[in-house]
């Protein structure tokens, strides 16, 4: 059988275990994300992508992570938070992740190693590094952490006409 994301359990950000197959046949935009970087305005175009697309298969899926100038320090409970009070999240919240190294989730290693080309754009190189996935389960691209997440809005709309 062919590897997915479906393959995969995560910590939610209450602590729960979930596995990535209850996505199935969703759109997912998975993101590394952080709660103290310059990139954190980027929670306002994720949760306006999510109340756009989410009635049609779509969500996103946020994994905190502290690798990137500790800009994560927080705990899950202060990071959860943290995202409803300032940009009014409601996607899914998981528990913080090391993203790259040797202590990287293996669902991040999977996702960096999945990227076709030509849309591997190679390590996550900062927070909110994002990776589109299909319906299947498969990574489609990868988009980098400068990339706004409007940008993302005609791929996303094209992967749910599929």
């Amino acid at each position: 059988m062919k590897m997915s994301i479906y393959s995969f359990t995560v910590t939610t950000i209450d602590g729960e275990q979930q596995s990535l197959a209850d996505y199935k046949g969703k759109v997912l935009l998975i993101v590394n994300t952080a709660s103290a970087c310059g990139l954190t305005p980027h929670y306002t175009g994720l949760q306006s992508l999510y109340e756009t697309y989410n009635d049609q298969g779509f969500a996103v899926l946020g994994f905190p992570c502290n690798q990137f100038a500790g800009q994560e320090p927080g705990t899950e409970q202060e990071i959860k938070q943290f995202c409803e009070l300032n940009y009014n999240v409601t996607f899914p919240m998981f528990a913080k992740v090391d993203v790259k190294g040797d202590n990287a989730h293996p669902l991040f290693r999977y996702l960096v190693e999945s990227v076709p080309e030509p849309y591997r754009t190679g390590d996550i190189e900062w927070n909110f590094v994002k990776f589109l996935i299909n319906k299947q389960g498969e990574v489609v691209k990868q988009f980098s952490a400068r990339t706004e997440p409007a940008q993302l809005e005609e791929d996303i709309a094209a992967e749910l006409k599929k």
